[in-house]
């Protein structure tokens, strides 16, 4: 077995990042795995030279919205878009690779949005997600990473109590995070790092918000809990710009 490493982030725009050094930081984190969100692109809008790579890209019906890509050192066995729900699968926001002995899906979880408009809705995808998810694990093991907009516990998030029924903050979000750990999976980094304070993911662009780290850790890597031993390490790259998210890690043996 050997450690591998795997990377996630929510990119905000693939266009936009790579003229703010998206490659430079794609090659020296070094992957064997590396997953997007928020690509915010149509096919043929960006072609990206990522020699020793396959790509696999999930655009949304709509332009200029959410999409999401995995690059992988080794080439899949199979590849899924989407959930197989249609009214989830309009919005490019899930790939499937099986690895042959693991599953490895790459998330962006709908936002709520403002006045939590879309919270009925985030409801029923994160059901039908967490169905999913324990459908694949029946077979084998499951690596889970991307924006999931939650900040889990008020450990993850700068300020709980003003943030407490924002978008991403909200007891029902919370509650859906809990129960999908609960399904079976584990959150790598609070596994490695169960107290750590100020680790945060994504930083409003408002108010120096990054500079003051006044953010919110919304981006994971989960496992499912045959591989929690597994784990090797969790980290988040808080020193990488070209996003309003920084990368994340896992280091696992497989």
């Amino acid at each position: 077995m050997a450690i591998k490493k795997f990377i996630s982030w929510n990119v905000n725009g693939i266009r936009a990042c790579v003229t703010k050094g998206f490659q430079e930081s794609f090659q020296a984190l070094d992957a064997d795995a590396f997953c997007i969100q928020e690509s915010k692109m149509q096919e043929g809008q960006l072609k990206l030279d990522l020699p020793g790579y396959f790509q696999n890209w999930y655009y949304a019906k709509r332009k200029g919205y959410s999409g999401t890509a995995i690059f992988t050192r080794e080439e899949p066995k199979d590849v899924i878009l989407g959930m197989g729900v249609e009214q989830h699968d309009q919005e490019g926001r899930l790939i499937t690779l099986d690895m042959d002995t693991y599953f490895l899906i790459t998330a962006y979880v709908p936002n709520s949005q403002n006045e939590l408009k879309r919270l009925s809705y985030r409801m029923e995808w994160e059901d039908d997600f967490r169905k999913y998810v324990n459908g694949l694990r029946e077979k084998k093991p499951v690596i889970i990473c991307g924006d999931m907009n939650v900040a889990h516990q008020e450990i993850d998030i700068k300020n709980p109590a003003s943030n407490h029924h924002n978008p991403g903050f909200t007891d029902e979000e919370r509650g859906k995070m809990t129960e999908l750990l609960d399904s079976g999976f584990v959150d790598t980094f609070r596994l490695k790092y169960p107290d750590q304070t100020d680790a945060y993911s994504w930083w409003s662009y408002r108010f120096n918000a990054r500079e003051r780290n006044a953010g919110w850790r919304i981006d994971y890597f989960l496992v499912s809990k045959e591989l929690e031993d597994k784990v090797r390490d969790a980290k988040i790259h808080n020193e990488i710009y070209g996003s309003d998210h920084c990368p994340v890690e896992l280091d696992i043996e497989l």
